[in-house]
C-alpha cells in the first residue's frame, strides 16, 4: 500500500502533463470548444492525423515529439485494394482518385507526366493519387531493379485507367544514360499515345506535389506560356575535375548541381555549348517533338553516354538553342520546379533538415513540414514514407483539402479522404 501511495502522485503528474500537451496542440477556436465533435478516433492523438498534421504545419513544437507516439501510417487500406485487382471501380473510388476535370480550365489544359519508380509502392498510390487528373496523360517507368510482386501489383493499377501506361522497362542507373533514356521512352509514347497534352513534366517516386494541378497550370501560364523550364546555367569553365569524378556547385537560387568534367572525353556535336542544371523539367509538347527529331538532339543523345549524369545537362542545354520550340535562354535557375534541402544549404537557403541528409540531400522530417508548404516550387522532394509516414499522409491531406476547395464542380464522395471537420479545414491555413 505505501509503495502505491508513493507512485500515485508521479502517476497523476504525468497525466496531467499529457493532458496539458493534447490541449496545447488542439488550440482550439472557442467555437469550437462549444462543439467537440466525436468520433473514435478522439484519444490522446486527438483526431489523427488531421488534428496533428494542422500542429506540424503550424510549426508547434510539441507536434513532432507527440507524433512519435501516434504512428499509424495508414497505408493499410491503399494495400487491402492494390491486393485485389480486377475491380477497378472498386479500386478507383477506394483509393480517391478524381474521376472528372474539376474546372473548364483544367479540362482544357492537360498535362503529362513522367514518374520513375522502384521502391516505396504506398507512396507512389500517394502520389499518382495527387496528381490524377483525367484529363491528364501518365507514363510510369518501372525500373528493371523493382521485384516481381512491385512490378505485378503496379500493372494491376494501371490497368484500371485508361489514361496510364507502364513505358518498357529499362534498369536506371542514375550516374549514365539509362536515366535520361528512360524519359525519352517515356516521351517517344506519350506523343504517340492518343492523348493531347500541352506539357511534360517529370518527377521521380520520392517526388510529391506541394501545389495543386489548378496551381501548376497556373504558374505554367504566368511566365512559362509556350515556354519550356529548364533551370540551369552555363558550365563555369574555371572548375576541374577528374574524368570520373563530379563536384557540387550551389547555384545563385540555392539549388545545387553536380558538374561534369571540365574537359569532356569527346567533343560536344555541332559545337554545342554545354549548360548544366536539374534533371527535372516542364516542357512544351513542341519542344518534345523536337527533342525526338532533330539531329541536334539524336547526336547530343549519343554524345551523352560519354559523360556523367547527362540528364543535368541535356535539357538545358537543347532549351538554350534559339531555334528550339519554347526555348528560354536566359531563365538561368527560375522555374521553382522542386523544392529541396541541400545540406551545403544549411543556414542560407533553409532552416536545416529535420529529418536525416544522404548524399547530402535532405529526407524530409516532420520539423520540415512548414517549410515545405511555404516553399513557392510546384513539387518537394526528397521524402522516404518508410522512414516516417506522416510526413506524407499530412502533405496528401492538405493537398487534396486545397484541390477540393478550388473545384468549380459538384464533388464525389469519394474523392474526399474523411468527412470534413474543424480540424482538418485548418490543414490550408
Amino acid at each position: 500500500m505505501s509503495q502505491l501511495r508513493a507512485t500515485k502522485p508521479g502517476l497523476l503528474l504525468c497525466v496531467a502533463i499529457c493532458i496539458f500537451v493534447f490541449l496545447y496542440l488542439r488550440s482550439p477556436d472557442p467555437e469550437e470548444a462549444e462543439e467537440a465533435p466525436t468520433s473514435p478516433e478522439v484519444v490522446e492523438c486527438g483526431f489523427y492525423p488531421d488534428e496533428l498534421c494542422s500542429a506540424l504545419f503550424q510549426g508547434k513544437e510539441a507536434a513532432p515529439q507527440i507524433a512519435k507516439f501516434c504512428k499509424n501510417p495508414q497505408t493499410t487500406g491503399i494495400f487491402a485494394y492494390l491486393r485485389t485487382p480486377g475491380n477497378c471501380s472498386r479500386i478507383s473510388q477506394g483509393l480517391h482518385f478524381i474521376t472528372r476535370p474539376l474546372s473548364a480550365e483544367e479540362g482544357n489544359f492537360s498535362l503529362a507526366y513522367i514518374i520513375t519508380i522502384h521502391k516505396e509502392l504506398a507512396m507512389f498510390v500517394q502520389l499518382l493519387r495527387a496528381i490524377y487528373a483525367p484529363q491528364n496523360v501518365y507514363c510510369i517507368h518501372v525500373d528493371k531493379k523493382a521485384s516481381k510482386k512491385y512490378k505485378t501489383v503496379v500493372q494491376s493499377l494501371v490497368d484500371c485507367f485508361e489514361n496510364i501506361f507502364i513505358s518498357n522497362r529499362q534498369k536506371v542507373v542514375h550516374a549514365g544514360l539509362t536515366r535520361l533514356q528512360a524519359d525519352i521512352n517515356c516521351m517517344k509514347d506519350l506523343v504517340h499515345s492518343k492523348f493531347q497534352w500541352n506539357y511534360v513534366i517529370n518527377l521521380c517516386g520520392q517526388d510529391f506535389p506541394i501545389k495543386t494541378n489548378k496551381e501548376i497550370i497556373h504558374h505554367i501560364r504566368s511566365k512559362w506560356n509556350d515556354k519550356n523550364i529548364t533551370p540551369g546555367v552555363i558550365h563555369p569553365l574555371n572548375i576541374k575535375s577528374e574524368a570520373s569524378q563530379s563536384h557540387p556547385e550551389p547555384s545563385p537560387e540555392g539549388n545545387v548541381y553536380v558538374s561534369p568534367n571540365k574537359k569532356f572525353k569527346h567533343k560536344p556535336p555541332h559545337n554545342l555549348t554545354i549548360y548544366f542544371g536539374s534533371a527535372y523539367y516542364i516542357l512544351t509538347r513542341k519542344f518534345v517533338e523536337f527533342i525526338l527529331t532533330d539531329i541536334r538532339a539524336k547526336d547530343m543523345l549519343q554524345w551523352s553516354k560519354h559523360i556523367h549524369n547527362p540528364e543535368q545537362h541535356y535539357w538545358v542545354t537543347l532549351n538554350q538553342l534559339k531555334d528550339a520550340p519554347g526555348a528560354t535562354p536566359d531563365a538561368g535557375w527560375e522555374g521553382n520546379i522542386r523544392a529541396i534541402k541541400r545540406r551545403a544549404e544549411e543556414g542560407s537557403v533553409h532552416d536545416g533538415c529535420r529529418g536525416h541528409y544522404i548524399q547530402d540531400t535532405c529526407v524530409y522530417g516532420l520539423g520540415d513540414l512548414p517549410w515545405i508548404i511555404k516553399s513557392p516550387s510546384l513539387f518537394a522532394n526528397k521524402f522516404e514514407p518508410s522512414s516516417d509516414p506522416l510526413v506524407v499522409t499530412c502533405l496528401e491531406r492538405r493537398h487534396r483539402l486545397q484541390t477540393l476547395r478550388q473545384a468549380e464542380v459538384p464533388l464525389e464522395p469519394h474523392w474526399s479522404f474523411q468527412q470534413e471537420t474543424r480540424f482538418n479545414m485548418k490543414l490550408t491555413h
